[in-house]
This record gives C-alpha cells, sequence and structure tokens, in this order.
C-alpha cells in the first residue's frame, strides 16, 4: 500500500501551509493565529471543530460514511507550539517573531495532521469516527495534562490515542514504532546553597557558596557512574549556575538547576534522594545549608503494545517493511505520555534526515530538534499524512475482536 496519491498531489499545498506556521511561531497556550488556522482549514472541508479545550487547543471531528454511528473511534494527536529560540534560518520562511522559533518541528505535525484530515473528510472510507487531535503547549507547559483534565477522552471515547514527532538522524522515508519505553521521564531540579557573603579579599570571614556549588555540581554526576545499576539508562544535566554579581563580592548564594531523564520510577526515586543526600550533605560539611527541590513534570512515553504492534504493521504497508527500524529509545521527554496513561496508544518516530533537506540560507548548526538551525523536511509530510490515514481506516476497519490478531501477526514480521 503506497502512498496515497492524492495527499502526493496536493503536497504542495501543505508545504505552504507548513512553511506559513513556521513564520508565525507561538508559545504554549498562545497558539491564537496557529489554532485559528487549523480551525479555519478543518471547517473548510466540513470537518466538526471543537475549540473548547486547554485554551488554544482544537479538536477535529471526522464521522466515516456510517456517520460514526457504530460507535468506534480513534484519536490522532499533533502539537502545535513553538520554543523560545531566536532563529538562525535567513530563508524566506523564517520565524517573524523574535525569540520564538519552530525548532521542534511541530508545524510539520501540525501540517501532516492536516493533510490526513482533508484526505479522510474527502473519502471517509471507514465506519466510526476520528478524532483528530491539535495540542497546544507541548514545550513543558502542560497542555497534554490539560487537555485530558479538562475531559479529553470522556467527551470523545476513543478506544486508542496515536502521536508521530519527527526525529532527525533517522532517514527520510522511514518509520519507527515499538512496544515499551521509548522517550524518558521529564524532571527538574533546583539547589540554592546559602553561605554568608562579605568581601572577596577577605574569604576567611565569609561562607562561600560558590566552591561548595561546584562540588555539587561534580558530586551529581557520580550519581549515574556509581549509584545506578549499568544497564539503566539515565541522565543528569546541570544546565543553570547562577552566583554573585560582583568581582570583588563573595555572594550570600549560589543557585544551579537542571534536568533529570529516565525511563523507570524505581531509578528516579534513587537518583532523586540521593540528589537531595549529596547536596545537603555537601553544604553541610562547609558549615552551610541548602534548599533542595525536585520536580517530576512528565512521565516516560511508554507505548503500549498492541497499539505499537499494530501501528507499526500499518507503517510496514505505508513506508515498505525496510523502512520501519526498530524505534531506539530516546532521552527527551514528550507529554503525550500523560495521554498514554490515561489511554492505550502509542508514539512513533517519523525521520527526518540529516539536513541536507533545508532550504538555501539555512543556519549553520546542525539540523537536529531545538537548535535554532533546525528545519522540518517538507518531504516528510505525504508519508506522514498517508501513515496516518491508513491508521484510521485499518484500525476501525478491524473488527476489535480481531486487533490482536494484527498486532501479534505484526510482532512475527519485525
Amino acid at each position: 500500500m503506497p502512498l496515497i496519491e492524492s495527499i502526493v498531489e496536493r503536497a504542495d499545498e501543505f508545504v505552504a501551509l507548513r512553511r506559513a506556521i513556521h513564520a508565525q511561531p507561538e508559545l504554549g497556550f498562545e497558539e491564537r493565529l496557529t489554532s485559528e488556522l487549523v480551525a479555519q482549514q478543518l471547517a473548510a472541508w466540513d470537518v466538526t471543530v471543537d475549540r473548547s479545550f486547554a485554551r488554544t487547543g482544537v479538536v477535529g471531528i471526522v464521522h466515516g460514511r456510517d456517520g460514526g454511528r457504530c460507535g468506534r473511534a480513534i484519536g490522532l494527536r499533533a502539537d502545535m507550539d513553538a520554543l523560545p529560540i531566536q532563529e538562525l534560518n535567513t530563508f524566506a520562511h523564517r520565524s517573524r517573531h523574535a525569540n520564538t522559533m519552530h525548532a521542534c518541528g511541530h508545524d510539520g505535525h501540525t501540517a501532516m495532521l492536516l493533510a490526513a484530515a482533508r484526505q479522510l473528510a474527502a473519502t471517509r472510507a471507514f465506519d466510526g469516527t476520528a478524532y483528530l487531535i491539535f495540542q497546544p503547549a507541548e514545550e513543558g507547559r502542560g497542555g497534554a495534562q490539560a487537555m485530558v483534565r479538562e475531559g479529553l477522552f470522556e467527551r470523545f471515547a476513543m478506544e486508542a490515542v496515536f502521536g508521530l514527532h519527527n526525529w532527525p538522524g533517522y532517514p527520510a522515508g522511514t518509520l519507527a514504532v515499538s512496544p515499551g519505553p521509548v522517550m524518558a521521564s521529564a524532571n527538574t531540579f533546583k539547589v540554592i546553597v546559602h553561605g554568608r557573603g562579605g568581601h572577596a579579599a577577605l574569604p576567611h570571614l565569609t561562607l562561600d557558596p560558590m566552591p561548595v556549588a561546584c562540588q555539587i555540581v561534580g558530586a551529581l554526576q557520580t550519581i549515574v557512574s556509581r549509584n545506578m545499576a549499568p544497564l539503566d539508562s539515565a541522565v543528569i544535566s546541570v544546565t543553570m549556575l547562577h552566583g554573585g554579581e560582583a568581582t570583588n563580592v563573595v555572594p550570600d548564594t549560589c543557585t544551579l538547576e537542571g534536568t533529570v531523564r529516565t525511563f523507570r520510577e524505581p531509578v528516579l526515586d534513587l537518583i532523586e534522594r540521593r540528589m537531595r543526600e549529596i547536596a545537603q550533605h555537601t553544604c553541610a560539611a562547609h558549615e552551610m545549608r541548602c534548599e533542595f527541590e525536585f520536580l517530576r513534570r512528565a512521565p516516560p512515553v511508554v507505548n503500549h503494545r498492541r497499539e505499537a504492534l499494530f501501528a507499526a504493521a500499518v507503517a510496514r504497508s505505508v513506508a515498505g517493511a525496510a523502512n520501519v527500524p526498530v524505534q531506539q529509545p530516546a532521552m527527551p521527554s514528550e507529554d503525550f505520555a500523560f495521554m498514554l496513561q490515561a489511554k492505550a496508544g502509542c508514539y512513533a518516530f517519523i525521520g527526518n534526515g540529516d539536513g541536507d533537506h533545508r532550504a538555501i540560507g539555512h543556519g549553520a548548526g546542525p539540523c537536529t530538534l531545538h537548535n535554532p538551525s533546525y528545519d522540518f523536511n517538507d518531504t516528510l509530510i505525504p508519508l506522514g499524512a498517508s501513515y496516518w490515514v491508513r491508521l484510521v481506516e485499518r484500525w476501525l476497519g478491524t473488527p476489535v475482536q480481531r486487533i490482536d490478531e494484527v498486532a501479534a501477526a505484526s510482532a512475527a514480521a519485525a
């Protein structure tokens, strides 16, 4: 089952749409222009639109040829928000908003789901309902949590929910989807070391928090190398260190902050406990005290086995078996995890290539996520949209009691 011809024929329209979204990036819960564009496009294709979720969220409702009367339904999700990054690209569709950029490809995710929406609405070659979820505020601002909390799955009863993210480094034309953990949890920490400030030329009269904070930074790295089991995976990154305002003054405090990523809760429990102990005891050894804060912001993305295997079968039918590699777990996080905690489903990767697709005028940096030189690969739009459409048609076209059979056959074919 190759790419859908009518989607390929209209690809240029959705490339233009993607680039228009890229040029007007908006941060989480501020996606007013983007959500308005999405809603207008859906309405023009006779898709029912609900805009009552998460301030700027949009849900498109596409009933199949039976008007949805059979009661079966599936959910597809794309994110819409940008990042607080100053874009370095200078091509024509670069960001027109200072310090705001689509550096993670959410513009492309939105375009792919819109292309699928048009095809689903035009053909309605299924019985049941497809819910198209355009989510705001994925980048750490709680968009998925808000939609779930506001009753997304209660108001729109769906059997499963699926997500898709572009992935630089995977070859363009590939789709990767596998059961189990595929993205790490997101957690942040803050340590404030409290010393006693004074004249920098009289350090014996102070309790200098700066070297103590530096000791803590180094000691935190021993948790992964010496406290964790070697086969477990985790990242502890100190990304901010702040202290002092003058060269001749020892400050009263020094603050360090950063992130922790891992796949398993017992590992996270261990890391949090050891971080707290290291911070507190290092400060105590130097006659100081500290404040320690650890926030668990998003759980790991864990694909449900049946849904992931079913999606992999669809991916192979669209991209070809040779272009559906094993989905390697990655340490970045995704708030789609909250949707997977509430509803069975899975999260797939679509290869974004190595950056050769970028237009003349791209920045000097690599084409990696959250980089100011990144740009989404527009050649992915027909593949991603075709995958979405075939997933809807095949899921809703497979009797519930036979979905397990398809998943089992997919596992055997992998």
